[in-house]
């Protein structure tokens, strides 16, 4: 059959290697611009250009391949907070703040709608995998930030740890509310200021 222009696109062969990358980027995408819920899997085949077999043979359930989303997000926000850390020196102190430099970078994006994970646990039930995932990013997160504030000598480092996760997540939401990057900066002074005040005289 001759494709008109009515005629829906065609699933294009792709090498067994680079069908689920394809699927993955076309989620990735979907999901954080329209949300979970609103992206549907005929949606992302269509886009992925992927045969629906191939699809599902990646991904049997949604779930799968929110879940898959998710780790992605997990490397590259956690891999963009590590690498803003490291650049603020050697001095744990340093990189607690530094860190939220990571913040002013992602709220200054195109297309910037907050935290992936914020937006996931909004739009699932507790308990479910995709919600006990955005929990455990956010333990592992904080659990990072307190071995730095350990490191870095807070008198009191898991309540250090857990404001400053609470200014970063803050920081996050502000940044798509306001549509203002100030909010990130705002929230790196705070967290200078907070890591000061921990720390012994």
């Amino acid at each position: 059959m001759t494709p008109t222009a009515t005629t829906a696109p065609q699933a294009v062969r792709t090498p067994a290697g680079h069908a689920r990358e394809k699927i993955l980027a076309t989620a990735f995408r979907l999901f954080y611009s329209q949300g979970l819920r609103a992206a549907g899997i005929d949606t992302i085949i269509a886009e992925s250009r992927v045969a629906k077999a191939t699809f599902y043979k990646y991904f049997p359930a949604k779930d799968d391949l929110i879940l898959a989303y998710l780790e992605m997000v997990d490397g590259a926000w956690s891999g963009q907070l590590h690498a803003a850390a490291e650049a603020a020196g050697e001095d744990p102190a340093a990189q607690l703040v530094g860190l939220f430099n990571a913040l002013t970078t992602a709220c200054r994006r195109d297309g910037y709608r907050g935290c992936a994970f914020i937006n996931a646990a909004a739009e699932s039930a507790s308990g479910t995998r995709i919600h006990d995932r955005t929990v455990a990013h956010k333990e592992q997160i904080r659990a990072w930030i307190c071995d730095l504030a350990v490191r870095a000598g807070a008198q009191d480092p898991d309540r250090l740890a857990r404001s400053l996760t609470l200014l970063l997540d803050g920081g996050l939401a502000s940044g798509v509310l306001d549509g203002d990057p100030a909010a990130a900066i705002a929230a790196r002074d705070t967290a200078s200021q907070l890591v000061a005040a921990a720390l012994p005289n």
